[in-house]
């Protein structure tokens, strides 16, 4: 029996991640000649073709999409080992593809990669910023971080730390609207709407001595990022719930109130997700535990 052709394979992921044979071949060191060989090759083995090709463009066909990640799993075992097999400092070279929420990703997952870059030159970061939940599997994503509950399935996860939220508005809409005592009176509020959650017109308290309510909320603003509420919220115009990072700056000019500190929300935490596999290049295991240990800072001191 034939070895499999390992080249092909790898190649085949890189096309998938870079979505173009030309720019597979600039990051694998090869001709553009030789990408489309191995493509050829290895579609006369596998007896199906793998791409739909224009001349414009490329996208996987049904059995691209199903053996894409199969082949990324090719590729990423073996650069692993070979870089296991390196002196540590040598084998911090490549790219790393890290997707992470828009407002979170501004204001922390940019310095951190700042650091980690300055520390590491021959590595380089694709960064996506984003509130929207992507499939990191399909998109070729070695890291992503996530603020949420995280449903079952075969990513690898790692919990870093919990997030604060609190619930805010301006003293001006205080002044006219008044405070509310009870999350009960949230129901005559205006309040705004995070889409991204599952229920997103449906927010639960727990109280001081474990009563538990759910309020159904309404209100004139729905949106899909935290910072898009804060001018809103900052014009008198209602009241959010949202994460320390978004808020804080803000709370402490006085520019917003918290709303029923005694009350509580179900801590959120923040994730970092890889795709399945056991092994990673050095270069993704170095980037995880530096961004475990700056956020892990960042969520501890409230900043």
């Amino acid at each position: 029996m034939q070895l499999p052709d390992f080249e092909a394979w790898a190649l085949f992921a890189r096309v998938v991640e870079h979505r173009s044979f030309s720019e597979a071949a600039l990051a694998s060191g090869v001709s553009k000649a030789t990408v489309s060989k191995a493509i050829r090759r290895l579609e006369e083995r596998l007896g199906t073709s793998l791409f739909h090709r224009t001349s414009r463009s490329i996208t996987l066909t049904q059995a691209g999409q199903s053996l894409h990640e199969r082949a990324r799993r090719i590729l990423a075992e073996a650069e692993a080992a070979e870089e296991a097999a390196r002196d540590g400092a040598e084998a911090l070279a490549g790219r790393i593809r890290v997707a992470a929420p828009l407002t979170f990703g501004v204001r922390h997952v940019g310095p951190a990669v700042a650091d980690f870059l300055a520390g590491h030159p021959d590595v380089e970061i694709d960064l996506a910023l984003s509130d929207a939940r992507i499939d990191i599997v399909a998109e070729g994503i070695d890291i992503a971080l996530r603020i949420a509950d995280l449903p079952d399935s075969s990513l690898r996860a790692r919990r870093l730390a919990t997030i604060r939220r609190h619930l805010v508005a301006a003293p001006a809409y205080l002044q006219r609207h008044g405070r509310p005592r009870h999350p009960a009176e949230l129901g005559e509020h205006r309040c705004f709407a995070y889409t991204n959650l599952a229920n997103p017109d449906l927010w639960r308290f727990s109280g001081p001595d474990g009563e538990e309510a759910a309020v159904r909320l309404s209100g004139p603003l729905r949106t899909d990022n935290g910072d898009a509420m804060v001018p809103a919220l900052l014009a008198g115009l209602g009241i959010a719930w949202l994460p320390e990072f978004i808020v804080d700056r803000d709370l402490a000019d006085g520019r917003l109130e918290t709303i029923l500190p005694e009350w509580t929300a179900r801590p959120v935490s923040l994730h970092l997700l890889t795709p399945p596999g056991t092994l990673r290049p050095a270069r993704v295991e170095a980037l995880i535990d530096h961004f475990a240990s700056a956020f892990r800072a960042v969520c501890a001191s409230g900043r």
